[in-house]
């Protein structure tokens, strides 16, 4: 249920996608100036209803729009199925890099998260090191993980 290391890239995600109803659904998350968008997708091509396995993209931007130079140090992710089974994954930075942001700049990934039911919901924060040591947590939106199986968004 953890993140899928295969699917974690910095490019745009080349995968098929697939949008309840082609409805795009967006989570944004402000903490003191940064802001944290994350754009789920059901991956449909990746996904065997019948065998209980059904798999997620999303697409994470994170914004620095505040006056400080901050670099991301760690992740940390609640990852919890439709039935209430929750996974904790916490690591070093994200897609294998701990960004530097300076004033105004962002940084976009995509990676994965595979569940044995056909909906759940992540939700999670960033340590993030502003310039002169101060550490704070720039908080992830909670988030749906929908597929056309479920019955609807959670979020």
């Amino acid at each position: 249920m953890s993140p899928d290391p295969k699917l974690e890239t910095r490019e745009p995600h080349r995968q098929t996608a697939k949008r309840l109803d082609n409805i795009t659904f967006m989570y944004k998350q402000t903490t003191r100036g940064v802001t944290i968008t994350v754009d789920p997708m059901y991956l449909d091509d990746q996904s065997d209803p019948e065998e209980n396995r059904f798999v997620w993209a999303y697409r994470v931007r994170i914004e620095n729009q505040s006056p400080d130079r901050i670099q991301l140090l760690t992740r940390h992710w609640r990852i919890t199925d439709a039935l209430g089974k929750t996974e904790v994954v916490d690591g070093a930075g994200v897609v294998g890099e701990q960004p530097v942001l300076e004033p105004g700049q962002r940084f976009e990934y995509t990676s994965g998260a595979p569940l044995a039911t056909p909906s759940g919901i992540m939700v999670g924060r960033y340590e993030m090191k502003c310039e002169n040591g101060e550490m704070f947590d720039a908080l992830i939106p909670a988030f749906s993980l929908d597929s056309p199986f479920g019955r609807g968004p959670l979020n």
